[in-house]
């Protein structure tokens, strides 16, 4: 069962932005990916969630997103590249993109992370 009301102002834009033409998962995960490379606009402060596998402990840190991962990466789900503050090249690692709350960031890309997370909140799979 979905964990978040239908929101139909949403549907609409899912559905004819970004998995318009899909005709399978490739195509699905495409648009998705291509719709957030487009709307996130990089670099942007980030608060990632992540939580402990041993103890289950959850542990929040911010990071700064640098853009989306490559696109061979996101088959299964939307990454993007971040770096801990003051981090250097060499520091930075993906994350999933559904663990990630922007802060003070513009109305696009904080209209396409909820687009995202809304997706997967649905139950939605590309």
């Amino acid at each position: 069962m979905p964990s978040v009301e239908r929101d139909e102002n949403r549907e609409h834009r899912i559905k004819t932005e970004i998995i318009v033409d899909a005709e399978d998962q490739k195509d699905r995960v495409m648009g998705w990916y291509n719709y957030l490379d487009d709307n996130l606009n990089v670099p942007f402060m980030a608060k990632l969630t992540k939580k402990s596998g041993k103890t289950s402990a959850v542990e929040e840190q911010k990071v700064e997103v640098l853009g989306m991962a490559p696109d061979d990466e996101c088959l299964t789900d939307m990454y993007v590249e971040v770096v801990y503050p003051h981090g250097q090249d060499e520091d930075v690692f993906t994350a999933k993109l559904s663990d990630l709350v922007a802060i003070h960031t513009d109305t696009d890309t904080k209209e396409a992370i909820a687009d995202w997370h809304y997706w997967l909140a649905r139950g939605y799979k590309i």
